[in-house]
């Protein structure tokens, strides 16, 4: 079984047991649940149940794992001839959960 939700204005194809990267969230700590209700599609042996905009009643819960960071990324910016170079970096923090259940 397996259920397609939306977080961030994105959307993730999730199933039972799966490691999950999404947005950081300052206020998630280790262990703590966090329950998805914009499901908007669920599939599974039975068929495909697709939401108006979201399938009413379904809800999709995680636990966190813990808090990770993404790879580093380099900003690079020049202009020739001004003696302008300026090299930046940032690194973006993630939100690890694991799918505990998919209900609905």
């Amino acid at each position: 079984m397996y259920a397609i939700i939306c977080d961030g204005g994105r959307q993730f194809k999730v199933e039972k047991d799966q490691l999950l990267d999404i947005d950081y969230r300052d206020t998630a700590e280790t262990g703590d649940k966090i329950e998805f209700d914009r499901v908007l599609a669920i599939g599974g042996d039975a068929g495909l149940k697709l939401g108006q905009p979201t399938v009413s009643g379904a809800k999709v819960t995680a636990s966190v794992v813990g808090l990770e960071k993404g790879e580093k990324i380099y900003i690079q910016k020049y202009r020739r001839r001004k003696n302008y170079d300026v090299r930046t970096g940032h690194r973006q923090k993630y939100t690890r959960i694991k799918i505990e259940s998919i209900d609905g």
